[in-house]
C-alpha cells in the first residue's frame, strides 16, 4: 500500500500531460507579466498596516531591518521555487512538484491544503475589500442597506454584496483569458506601486533624525501565554518571545514575513508562460526584490515620520501623515490599499484555480474540471464553479479570524518545495534545469528551517483548524482520488524511468 501512496508522477509525463488538446493551457505570459503578477499579489494592505505594527510593539525603527530579514527568508524559498518552476513548467506550483519528488499523497496534501488556503485567501481579502469601499461610500454619503452591508454589524440577514460581486467579476477577467488577466492586473498594479511611491517621496520630507533614537529600542521581555491563542512555539518550549532589542528585530520579522506571502503563486502560472524556463524564476525573484525596496523604504519613513511608540496600529502610515498636518494624505493611503486589495483577491483566485486545475487533471479530483475553454484556453470550469463557491463564502461570512490559515499553508508549501528539490537533485540529476538553486543543501534545508520556526510562531488553534483541513483532505483522497488518479490507471513509473504509453 505504501508504494501506491507515494508513487511518483514521471517529470516527462507531467509534461506530456500539458499538451492534451483538451486540457492544454495558452501560452501567453512573459517575465514582465509574471513580475506584475508577483508585486500585484505581495503589496496588499500589509505595507500600509504592518509596518506600524511591527514597530510599535516589537522592534521599534529597526522594523526596516525586520522586512530584510523576512525578504531573506522569502528568497530562500524563492529559488526553491525558480527551480522548479523552470524544471517543471506545469501549472499547480508546490503540488506538481512534490508530485515529482515525494509521491502521491504528499502531493495531493499540499494540492488540498493549497486549493482552500487560497479559497480562504481570497474570501478575507474580498472582505477586507469591502470593508475600504464602504468606508469611501460613506465619506461620499452613500450608504448600502444593512442586509447587503456584510455579516459584521448586520442585526439580521447580512450578506456582503461587494464582497462576492468583486469575486464574480474577476472570475469573470480570468475565464476570459490570462492576457486580459495580465493587462488588467498591470494597469491596478501601477497605480498601486505609484500611490506607494507618492507616499515614501512625500513622508521623507516630513523625516526628523530624532524619531530613529534610539534605533534598536532597549529590549523587554515578555511572559509566556498558555491559551490557545498563544504560538505553538510557547505551548511546547514555554518561550516567549522578546519585544525590542536584537531579538525583538526576529520577532518583528516572523510578523512582516506575512506581508510578502504571494509570490509562490507565480509559479502556478508557468504553464502558460511563453518562455519558463527563463521568465518564471525572473518573475519570482524579480517580484520579491522590487517588494522587500518598497517595504523597506516604507518602513524607514514611516518611524522617521513619527516616534515609534506613537504609532498608531490601525492606519500607522495614515496617522503619520496626519500628525505632519496632511490628512489628505489618508484619503490616498486608503484608496491605494483598496486597489491593492483588488490584484491580492484576483492573483490569489488565479493560483488555487491553477491548483485544482492540475490535481483535476491528474484524477486526484473529477476530470470534468481539467477541460479548457474552446477559445479562450483556460480552465474555466474550475474558475467558475470556485469563484461562485467564495463569493457566497465571502458574503455570508466574517472571515478575518481565520487568515492566518492563509500563512501556515503557504509556509506548509515552502517546506515541501525546499525539501523536493533535494530529492529530485539525488533522483533526476539528469534533467535539465534552465535554473540551479545555489548550495544545495544547504539553501532548501535552511528555507525549512526558517519555515518551520515562522509556522511554529503561529497560534495553536490555527494548527488545530490545519490539522482538521488535513484530516478532511486524507478522508477525500482514500475515498475518490487514490482510486481515480490517472497515474494508477495507467500503471506506477518509478521515479527517473520512461512513462508508459496509456492504454
Amino acid at each position: 500500500m505504501s508504494s501506491t501512496l507515494f508513487r511518483t508522477k514521471n517529470v516527462e509525463q507531467s509534461i506530456q500531460d500539458t499538451e492534451e488538446p483538451e486540457h492544454a493551457l495558452k501560452k501567453s505570459l512573459s517575465a514582465l507579466d509574471l513580475t506584475v503578477f508577483g508585486v500585484g499579489v505581495i503589496i496588499g494592505t500589509g505595507i500600509f498596516v504592518l509596518t506600524g505594527t511591527a514597530a510599535k510593539n516589537t522592534a521599534g525603527p529597526a522594523v526596516s531591518l525586520s522586512f530584510v530579514m523576512a525578504g531573506a527568508v522569502c528568497a530562500l524559498a524563492a529559488l526553491c521555487y525558480a527551480e522548479f518552476a523552470s524544471t517543471v513548467p506545469v501549472a499547480g506550483s508546490a503540488y506538481t512538484f512534490s508530485y515529482a519528488s515525494l509521491g502521491e499523497l504528499p502531493a495531493w496534501t499540499i494540492g488540498w491544503d493549497l486549493v482552500l488556503e487560497l479559497a480562504l485567501g481570497t474570501a478575507v481579502v474580498a472582505v477586507g475589500w469591502s470593508g475600504y469601499i464602504h468606508s469611501l461610500l460613506d465619506n461620499w454619503g452613500w450608504h448600502l442597506p444593512e442586509a447587503l452591508g456584510g455579516r459584521d454589524g448586520a442585526t439580521g440577514f447580512g450578506f456582503d454584496i461587494l464582497a462576492a460581486a468583486l469575486v464574480l467579476l474577476l472570475t469573470a477577467i480570468l475565464v476570459v483569458g490570462m492576457k486580459v488577466s495580465a493587462r488588467v492586473t498591470s494597469v491596478v498594479v501601477g497605480i498601486k506601486v505609484a500611490v506607494v511611491l507618492i507616499v515614501i517621496i512625500a513622508g521623507a520630507f516630513f523625516v526628523k533624525g530624532a524619531n530613529y533614537d534610539p534605533f534598536i529600542p532597549k529590549e523587554q521581555p515578555t511572559t509566556a501565554g498558555g491559551s490557545l491563542k498563544a504560538p505553538l512555539v510557547q505551548l511546547m518550549f514555554g518561550w516567549a518571545p522578546s519585544h525590542f532589542g536584537v531579538m525583538g528585530i526576529f520577532t518583528a520579522a516572523s510578523v512582516v514575513f506575512f506581508a510578502f506571502i504571494g509570490f509562490d503563486v507565480v509559479a502556478t502560472a508557468a504553464e502558460e508562460t511563453r518562455n519558463p524556463q527563463r521568465d518564471v524564476p525572473r518573475g519570482i525573484l524579480g517580484s520579491l526584490v522590487i517588494c522587500t525596496a518598497l517595504y523597506v523604504a516604507v518602513s524607514i519613513v514611516v518611524t522617521g515620520m513619527q516616534k515609534y511608540s506613537s504609532l498608531s496600529v490601525e492606519a500607522p502610515l495614515a496617522d503619520a501623515f496626519k500628525t505632519t498636518g496632511h490628512p489628505w494624505f489618508a484619503g490616498l493611503i486608503s484608496f491605494g490599499a483598496a486597489v491593492g486589495l483588488t490584484t491580492v483577491c484576483m492573483i490569489l483566485l488565479l493560483g488555487q484555480s491553477r491548483v485544482f486545475f492540475a490535481m483535476s487533471r491528474d484524477g486526484l479530483l473529477p476530470r470534468f474540471f481539467s477541460q479548457t475553454h474552446p477559445k479562450f484556453r483556460t480552465p474555466y470550469r474550475s474558475t467558475i464553479l470556485l469563484g461562485v463557491v467564495i463569493a457566497v463564502v465571502a458574503g455570508f461570512t466574517s472571515l478575518s479570524e481565520l487568515a492566518e490559515l492563509v500563512n501556515i499553508g503557504t509556509l506548509f508549501a515552502f517546506a515541501v518545495v525546499a525539501l523536493s528539490v533535494i530529492i529530485l537533485r539525488r533522483t533526476r540529476p539528469d534533467l535539465p534545469r534552465a535554473f540551479r538553486t545555489p548550495l544545495v543543501p544547504l539553501v532548501p534545508v535552511l528555507s525549512v528551517l526558517a519555515s518551520l520556526w515562522l509556522m511554529l510562531n503561529l497560534p495553536a488553534e490555527t494548527w488545530l483548524r490545519f490539522a482538521i483541513w488535513m484530516l478532511i483532505g486524507f478522508v477525500v483522497y482514500f475515498l475518490y482520488g487514490r482510486s481515480h488518479s490517472r497515474l494508477a490507471l495507467r500503471g506506477h513509473t518509478p521515479a527517473g524511468q520512461p512513462p508508459r504509453p496509456p492504454a
